[in-house]
């Protein structure tokens, strides 16, 4: 049996259908698919989960907090939810990165 997770990212350019890749080490089974929004999140979050036992989601900086917990909550509270958070400066950072790319 194997450990899965979902990395989830924003890029108001993605494409969820192209912008994916999956890794299978046979013990770790990681799926990452960039989406544009919320919605699309939860979309690729219900798909994943109807399709196969999912233990972990980790997410990018560019979740808020409220996104967390709405992501939480469609899980029904039985997968872990892991955002990708660093200490002040390093969110800052990464948040700034973002919008300068146009990703968020």
């Amino acid at each position: 049996m194997s450990f899965n997770a979902l990395f989830l990212a924003h890029a108001k350019d993605a494409d969820p259908a192209k912008h994916r890749a999956f890794i299978d080490t046979g013990l770790y089974q990681l799926d990452v698919v960039i989406c544009k929004n919320q919605a699309e999140a939860l979309e690729i979050i219900g798909k994943i989960m109807r399709e196969k036992r999912l233990d972990s989601i980790m997410l990018c900086p560019g979740f808020t907090h409220a996104d967390v917990a709405e992501i939480a909550a469609a899980t029904g509270h039985k997968v872990a939810v892991c955002p990708a958070r660093g200490d002040g400066p390093s969110a800052r950072i990464a948040v700034e990165a973002l919008a300068k790319a146009g990703a968020i």
